[in-house]
């Protein structure tokens, strides 16, 4: 019977193109439906939700002494396509835990996606071992990407509705896979390495054979600073560790005028990403603070509030780490306990959901990916004014400044580890 459904629905599928990654996957979407351009969605609507929820989950998950990245839009917009196919009750948690706006969050997110993104295929993977010289070479434009996948088992009757909003709001189609076999994590995998550059190339370490469908999102950003730290750094400098022992590492350094703000046992400077709208906000609290309550929403609206062009000599190190979390634990303990999600298919519920980011920080700017992996399975010049001196355990948020929202929020507790 499942089968008979599933490919009357194939019959109203129009194929798109086969995943470079997977050879054997074929991409298939709503037929006639083309992804929608909404006007006047709200998309200042998702930038609360977002904020608050990547602070909740940092919260959860963060250790005083362990370096963490996180893509609070990463998993917010995967959840995002699964809220599309959510019954009623795990929709109306979903909604509370990542405080989705009260007309869905599918309009908002199509548009937001179109205002970050600056490439509608998978993000060129970057020259990343040639030498860079500052004094012939101009910062160059920024690459984001913000994809979405669908990968379903042969067989599995997915319903119209949701392949349509998929298909709409997300310009995403459904990649045929055989997850009985062990062939679908290394389809997801390879989309997701694509996807984000090389940058991360394993979701899942495998899928259960009885999974059924699974839905990902991968982030992608490439940017350079618009003033690149091009200063002499300053060598075995002691960076002090949040138990007050210390490392010693290499600080970049740079004078410019930036925006900057500071209040009581605190300091922030905004590092902009030149020929766009991005920007890193470094968050350095006073000597023993905690560099997660600078990314609580009333913080980050404090900072936005805050800064002013001023002449700061700044001085921080290089950052290269990642994350690997399983959201099931966390994301129950803020709210999220059902999993039921009927409008994708007869009996499905959420089985499995993992988040993997990291970033490279250096003289030069930001290179940082995120996926979200969701399985499922069936029941069912003048001087410096202010002085920025990140030789401490600090947070940064890398943020869409019109919009505020938080595309990879982190700490750096200790710049000397990597990986």
């Amino acid at each position: 019977m499942h089968r008979r459904v599933f490919t009357t629905a194939l019959l109203a599928l129009a194929a798109l193109a086969a995943c470079g990654g997977a050879p054997e996957t074929r991409v298939v979407t709503a037929a006639g439906v083309r992804r929608e351009t909404p006007s006047g969605a709200p998309v200042a609507n998702l930038r609360p939700g977002l904020a608050a929820f990547g602070h909740a989950l940092f919260a959860a998950t963060a250790k005083p002494q362990v370096n963490v990245v996180l893509s609070p839009l990463s998993i917010a917009y995967a959840y995002g396509m699964a809220r599309a196919g959510a019954d009623q009750v795990t929709g109306a948690e979903l909604d509370r835990v990542f405080g989705f706006p009260p007309e869905g969050p599918h309009p908002a997110f199509n548009v937001l996606s179109r205002v970050i993104a600056t490439t509608d295929g998978p993000p060129p993977a970057p020259d990343r071992d040639t030498p860079r010289d500052a004094q012939e070479e101009e910062p160059r434009p920024p690459v984001v990407s913000l994809a979405g996948g669908l990968f379903v088992q042969d067989g599995l009757a997915v319903r119209p509705e949701f392949l349509r909003v998929l298909a709409a709001q997300y310009g995403a189609g459904a990649r045929q896979v055989d997850f009985t076999g062990g062939a679908a994590a290394d389809a997801v995998n390879a989309w997701a390495e694509e996807q984000t550059a090389g940058r991360i190339r394993k979701v899942f370490d495998r899928l259960d054979p009885e999974t059924k469908l699974v839905l990902a999102n991968a982030l992608y950003l490439k940017a350079d600073w618009t003033v690149p730290f091009t200063d002499p750094p300053e060598e075995g400098a002691p960076f002090t560790r949040a138990d007050g022992t210390t490392a010693r590492t290499t600080l970049m350094r740079l004078e410019a005028e930036f925006a900057y703000a500071s209040g009581p046992g605190w300091q922030a400077v905004e590092l902009p990403y030149a020929r766009s709208e991005l920007a890193m906000w470094v968050l350095l609290p006073e000597s023993g603070g905690s560099p997660g309550d600078r990314l609580a929403p009333g913080a980050l609206t404090e900072v936005a509030g805050g800064l002013k062009k001023t002449r700061v000599r700044v001085a921080m190190p290089r950052w290269d780490f990642s994350t690997g979390l399983d959201l099931e634990e966390p994301l129950a303990g803020l709210g999220l306990r059902s999993a039921g999600y009927s409008g994708i298919a007869d009996g499905l519920f959420l089985d499995q959901a993992v988040h993997k980011a990291n970033v490279t920080v250096d003289e030069w700017g930001t290179e940082a990916a995120a996926v979200t992996g969701l399985a499922f399975a069936v029941s069912a010049p003048p001087p410096a004014e202010a002085e920025f001196r990140a030789d401490r355990p600090f947070a940064f948020a890398i943020v869409h400044r019109p919009t505020q929202v938080p595309l990879f929020i982190g700490q750096v507790a200790d710049p000397t580890v990597t990986g």
